[in-house]
């Protein structure tokens, strides 16, 4: 069942001086119900951008989009957003911040439902012990475990990821990518999700399908042949793997002298 069909979606950024910059040129693309879909895609291509036509924080120039059949503008309680940088308030604490995401869907709720609610999702990403502290007493990656628990109490049907993982070392990568999976695969009801990374093993790891982003449009819609649940370990060590990475990755190189750029270090 199509949950989020992208039709023609076309947006430009006016600059300070004035200059127009094209960010989307005709983006389509549908997301099933329960799809995990990773956008990836050198710097600049649009990313970023989708995701904020999709959160409601930029109206398009032309073009639409539906979720759930019905036409699309502005924000909405059906769609969680987990940013790059991690978005807490810094005058709350760990559970408060989570109370708050809570209350914009479930207002209704009382304050022991409220903080029994936190502290669940407080525990499913290993923060139980921490709900009293602030931000500023955190690492990095407890801050995101926060904003990641944030968005999953609010109990949307669609998630958003800008890069979530972006900001963090990579041992805490590590941890929040396999925290993430596990959650997602033990849900008793499958979220949609959209997530833009710059990282291709993570984009493997956690996606049922790849779009690759070029010329700001989806230039390729590609399937991730292996099958869910995912063991880190175990994929890499799957038949068919390296060569579907190399795939991936063979998409970045779009002439001989980008090739040479990124194996010198640019990376993607």
């Amino acid at each position: 069942m199509e949950k989020i069909v992208f039709e023609d979606i076309a947006l430009d950024y006016r600059e300070s001086n004035g200059t127009v910059f094209n960010a989307l040129d005709g983006v389509s693309f549908t997301v099933n119900e329960g799809e995990f879909v990773s956008i990836i895609g050198s710097s600049g291509c649009g990313k970023s951008t989708i995701l904020s036509v999709l959160a409601g924080l930029n109206e398009p120039k032309s073009g639409s989009y539906r979720i759930d059949g019905a036409e699309t503008r502005g924000t909405g309680k059906n769609r969680g957003v987990v940013f790059q940088h991690y978005s807490l308030f810094p005058w709350m604490t760990i559970r408060k911040n989570i109370e708050f995401g809570i209350k914009q869907n479930f207002p209704k709720q009382s304050k022991k439902e409220l903080a029994e609610k936190a502290d669940l999702y407080l525990k499913k990403v290993g923060l139980k012990g921490f709900e009293n502290r602030y931000p500023s007493q955190l690492s990095g990656g407890m801050q995101q475990r926060a904003a990641i628990a944030r968005t999953l109490a609010m109990e949307t049907d669609i998630l958003l990821m800008d890069e979530p993982f972006g900001a963090i070392d990579a041992k805490n990568r590590i941890i929040l990518q396999d925290l993430l999976l596990d959650i997602l695969d033990t849900a008793d009801v499958k979220k949609t999700i959209i997530f833009v990374t710059h990282d291709v093993d993570e984009a493997i790891l956690m996606s049922d399908r790849i779009l690759f982003m070029k010329n700001k449009k989806i230039e390729k819609d590609i399937n991730v042949p292996f099958p869910r649940p995912r063991k880190r370990n175990e994929l890499l060590e799957r038949s068919g793997f390296r060569q579907f990475r190399q795939r991936i990755v063979n998409l970045f190189y779009f002439d001989e002298d980008e090739k040479q750029d990124f194996q010198e270090g640019e990376g993607i």
